[in-house]
């Protein structure tokens, strides 16, 4: 199914009918303020699972990042003592980056790598955050973004709908997409470290 969403004011019938279809563990195609991608709710094991085969990963410890509706919410899920950390997510926050950072036990086990860490992001983009917001707890998110050559699937929804109708059960037509990915950045170690430069250009 393709869902035309208006990022400049999301309807909030569609909003909600995205987020029945998020809490019956459905699968999800949703523009960020970068890519376009693929997620589901952070409780939904069984689409989690089938995300991680897709993209070739671990199901039972899936590198995927976990998207924010502000950062009051993010706080309930992670630990950032550091003020310094915590000031440079909000000067960045919401914005095209996926920052690394440590999880508390709010976060399910199978998002903690050996470290404990998570990758979180707040996008810039209305229509994923108030999924987020409606739903009341974070959504998993991985980019449908080939690293290795752009493909024009990436950028345009009928397209993606087109490829991903079997696998997903809602892609969100919200305009067209970009073809870089977010920013990512490390805030575990001594010094905060990029990891992949995309299209955020982080303010210190």
């Amino acid at each position: 199914m393709l869902l035309r969403i208006y990022p400049e004011n999301p309807n909030p019938k569609h909003i909600r009918q995205v987020v029945d279809i998020l809490k019956t563990g459905g699968i999800i195609i949703y523009p960020t303020d970068t890519v376009y991608a693929m997620g589901c709710d952070i409780k939904a094991n069984k689409a989690i699972e089938k995300i991680a085969r897709l993209k070739g990963l671990n199901p039972k410890n899936p590198d995927l990042s976990l998207i924010f509706h502000d950062m009051s919410q993010l706080s309930e899920y992670t630990i950032i003592r550091d003020n310094t950390i915590f000031k440079l997510l909000k000067r960045n926050l919401p914005g095209p980056f996926t920052f690394i950072v440590q999880a508390n036990s709010q976060i399910p086990r199978m998002f903690k790598n050996k470290k404990k860490t998570v990758g979180i992001r707040i996008p810039d983009n209305s229509i994923v955050l108030e999924l987020v917001r409606e739903l009341g707890r974070p959504i998993i998110t991985t980019s449908i973004h080939d690293p290795d050559e752009i493909i024009e699937y990436t950028t345009d929804p009928e397209l993606i709908h087109e490829k991903y109708n079997d696998f997903a059960d809602i892609v969100i037509d919200g305009g067209y997409g970009k073809n870089e990915a977010s920013t990512i950045v490390d805030c575990t170690g001594e010094e905060t470290e990029i990891l992949r430069q995309g299209l955020g250009i982080l303010e210190l």
